[in-house]
C-alpha cells in the first residue's frame, strides 16, 4: 500500500527519535511505500500546507492512505477533513485506531507528537494498517453520507 506521509515541525520536536522519520521507517518496513508530503526538519512550517499534500496525494490517487503528525493530531485532521473524499481521525490509542477503520473507514490518520509516545504511534499505525473496514450495513450507509 502506498501512504502519503506529511508531518509539520512538531514530528521533529524535541531530542530523538524524531517521529517522521522513524515512522517512514516503520511503515517501509511493513512492506508499504512512503509518499513523502513533507517536512523534513525542525523549521516552523503551516500544518495545513501538510495536510493538504497528504490529502491531496490520496484524492489525486498518488496514495491510498495518509498519515499526519502535529502537536496533538487536531489542526492536521481539521485541514484533511475539509477535503471530499477524506475521512481523518485523531487516535490517541488502539481501540481508536481500530475503530477509525472498522466503523468509519478513515483513509487518514492523525498523531499527536506531544500527546503520545513514538511507540504507541507504531501500536496505533499496526492496527490501522490492518483492520478492514466494515461491511455491515449501518457502518457503510454512515461512510457514504460522510461524502
Amino acid at each position: 500500500m502506498k501512504i502519503a506521509l506529511g508531518s509539520d515541525h512538531a514530528g521533529y520536536d524535541g531530542e530523538k527519535p524524531h517521529y517522521k522519520p522513524e515512522i517512514a521507517t516503520y511503515i517501509e518496513s511493513k512492506g508499504h511505500t512512503v509518499v513523502d508530503c513533507g517536512t523534513n526538519s525542525s523549521e516552523a512550517v503551516d500544518y495545513p500546507d501538510i495536510a493538504n499534500a497528504v490529502s491531496e496525494a490520496i484524492t489525486g490517487g498518488g496514495a491510498e492512505r495518509g498519515i499526519l503528525i502535529c502537536g496533538t493530531g487536531i489542526g492536521v485532521s481539521m485541514t484533511a477533513n475539509r477535503h471530499t473524499g477524506i475521512r481523518a481521525a485523531v487516535c490517541t490509542n488502539r481501540e481508536m485506531g481500530r475503530l477509525s477503520r472498522e466503523h468509519n473507514d478513515a483513509n487518514v490518520l492523525c498523531l499527536g507528537r506531544r500527546v503520545i509516545s513514538l511507540g504507541e504511534c507504531k501500536e496505533i499505525i499496526d492496527v490501522w494498517l490492518t483492520e478492514p473496514a466494515s461491511t455491515v450495513e449501518r457502518h457503510v450507509n454512515r461512510v457514504t453520507k460522510m461524502g
